[in-house]
């Protein structure tokens, strides 16, 4: 888990909601985020408008695995969007395209991707491993510096 700077072989899929915190220093001021992961399960759907309420930005995750789950995954990223923007309005959203560690890189559709992120109007898409941490880090710089720029006049604890 990125806040916690590991990942675990382990990992149980998210039930519910899980919550963590994450702190940064930008500009000099401390930076204070509550970070939740929704599960994507569709039995846990009517948990969603309750975590998104107040949400500043939002994080889309599908998977890059080359199966069922993978192929799945790629397609509920405009449901995912559908429902952020619906209880959230517009707020910023990055995609991580996830487990590129699990797939041969040069076989990647960025242009399938960068699609998304024009049509869904998106911030970006990152293609990350939870895994060995590529590309995950940058990826939440990203939403992370994009939020505190757009709410400077918010209080640090945003």
């Amino acid at each position: 888990m990125f806040t916690e700077s590991s990942f675990k072989k382990e990992y149980i899929k998210t039930i519910g909601a899980q919550f963590s915190t994450y702190n940064n220093e930008i500009d000099g001021k401390n930076i204070k985020l509550l970070f939740w992961d929704v599960a994507g399960q569709d039995e846990f759907h009517f948990l969603r408008p309750s975590f998104f309420k107040n949400s500043k930005a939002a994080i889309i995750v599908c998977s890059l695995e080359d199966n069922k789950m993978g192929k799945e995954s790629i397609k509920h990223i405009i449901n995912w969007h559908n429902d952020v923007t619906h209880y959230c309005g517009n707020i910023p959203i990055v995609l991580f395209a996830n487990k590129v560690d699990l797939v041969n890189q040069d076989n990647l559709d960025g242009v399938k991707f960068q699609k998304i992120v024009q049509d869904q109007n998106l911030l970006g898409y990152y293609i990350t491993s939870a895994k060995t941490g590529q590309g995950v880090k940058k990826a939440f710089n990203t939403i992370i510096e994009n939020l505190y720029y757009r709410n400077q006049e918010l209080s640090p604890e945003l």
